[in-house]
């Protein structure tokens, strides 16, 4: 979440604290000055206006949206407007049809192509498509970014509790994948954060949330653990109400046949992706994804990503344990729900962005661990590269982060470097 170099960070002095009255915050400081105040916003708004150029420049060379002979060009999100529109003409069951819901998707663009957009999700989510495919196609695509990516980053710079966190949540390289292909990567980034911001004082609002993250089940196999673990029953009480009401609202509107078809579907779907590699290894950001795009059977992938989800889980709960600052813990549970999913695309490494935010607060506060900056932007520029390297560096990037918090949790005592701004 951070760009630039030690210096180009700063310090808030007056901003809403959430209470600090532990071990990990008592780092010895060491003084820095105050000369780049504000260089950081210039920084955040430059590389934001990149993104608006690049978004610009591929619209009007016809490699964006419309192609040069002015027709659609298909993205991730034509499988979310082709299963809303199989919603709005009665036959919600047909999104798992692969033949049916292709030929929607050709529709929509209007004209045929290659690839397929799956769609792979619980009918729950058919609520969200049903009420986007109301519009045609493209219409249909900026609403839904200019619905999801302001609740991306109001809840990034509520994190954050300062008006930077806007700036480098614009400026976070997930941005610019996710708005290119038209993914949720936003809408689970919101959630995600808002849930783990609510856990602390708003225990039914932060169920709430984790309910209705389970529109991505893979993010929330932690949550249950954690709340269970450490006592937390009426969060646990909500998130379960939450879910349970999506699933039967969602079986009166849409059917017994469309829960079928999901769960027919779903394995199918997990053994093109996971086992054939289907969309691509380089694309998938976990363990999994990597010991598989690195040549590796899935056998070996299967039992090192196993490995990996029972480490998040016993460090979690560990952490959870400790008294330490809230902001750690939300981070290191953050980090933790990317790192134990085999399944992590690209267009979700914007949920990246909640645990660097917290990690950003406590800098920004009580001041930045040595290193801590330079990792943070590290991060930032792994993510930046994913697509233009064919590498599945966004999982470097997670692992940066998740040694960030692991220094923050297991050695208190680094020096710090504070930096100073103006206003909130």
């Amino acid at each position: 979440m951070c760009f630039g170099s030690g210096d180009l960070c700063m310090k808030l002095q007056s901003w809403s604290p959430i209470p600090f009255s532990d071990r990990s915050m008592r780092h010895p400081i060491v003084a820095a000055p105050n000369r780049f105040n504000g260089t950081i916003e210039r920084v955040g708004f430059a590389i934001a206006a990149a993104y608006i150029v690049f978004f610009a420049s591929s619209f009007a060379m016809g490699v964006w949206l419309v192609d040069a002979h002015g027709q659609g060009i298909q993205t991730d999100f034509i499988n979310v407007w082709a299963a809303g529109r199989l919603v709005l003409d009665g036959n919600p069951a047909a999104a798992y049809d692969w033949i049916i819901h292709k030929a929607v998707e050709e529709q929509g663009v209007g004209h045929p192509f290659e690839n397929y957009f799956g769609w792979p999700y619980p009918p729950i989510f058919l609520f969200v498509a049903a009420a986007l495919s109301v519009l045609p196609y493209l219409p249909a695509f900026l609403t839904w970014m200019a619905l999801t990516l302001p609740a991306y980053l109001t809840v990034i710079r509520m994190i954050v509790g300062h008006r930077i966190g806007f700036i480098l949540a614009c400026a976070f390289p997930g941005v610019l994948w996710s708005i290119s292909v038209g993914q949720n990567g936003f809408l689970t980034a919101a959630l995600l954060g808002s849930a783990l911001a609510a856990m602390e004082k708003r225990p039914l609002l932060a169920g709430i949330f984790i309910g209705l993250l389970s529109y991505k089940p893979q993010f929330g196999i932690l949550f249950p653990l954690v709340l269970a673990m450490n006592g937390q029953w009426r969060i646990f009480s909500m998130a379960t109400l939450t879910t349970l009401s999506l699933i039967v609202l969602s079986w009166l509107a849409f059917g017994l046949e469309a829960w079928q078809a999901f769960f027919y579907d779903l394995p199918l779907t997990s053994a093109l992706v996971l086992s054939a590699g289907l969309g691509g290894f380089q694309k998938l950001q976990t363990i999994f994804g990597v010991v598989r795009w690195w040549g590796g059977d899935e056998t070996l992938a299967s039992i090192l990503q196993g490995a990996m989800t029972a480490t998040c889980v016993i460090t979690v709960l560990l952490i959870w344990r400790q008294r330490i600052a809230y902001e750690i813990k939300a981070a290191a549970l953050g980090v933790a729900v990317l790192l134990a999913t085999p399944y992590l695309y690209i267009y979700d490494l914007p949920a990246l962005a909640v645990p660097m935010a917290f990690l950003t607060r406590v800098g920004l506060r009580q001041g930045f661990v040595a290193g801590e900056i330079v990792g943070l932007t590290g991060a930032s520029i792994l993510v930046l590269v994913v697509p233009l390297t064919g590498v599945p560096y966004g999982f470097l990037a997670i692992l940066v982060i998740a040694s960030l918090i692991s220094r923050r949790v297991f050695a208190p005592e680094s020096p710090v470097v504070v930096l100073r701004a103006s206003s909130s």
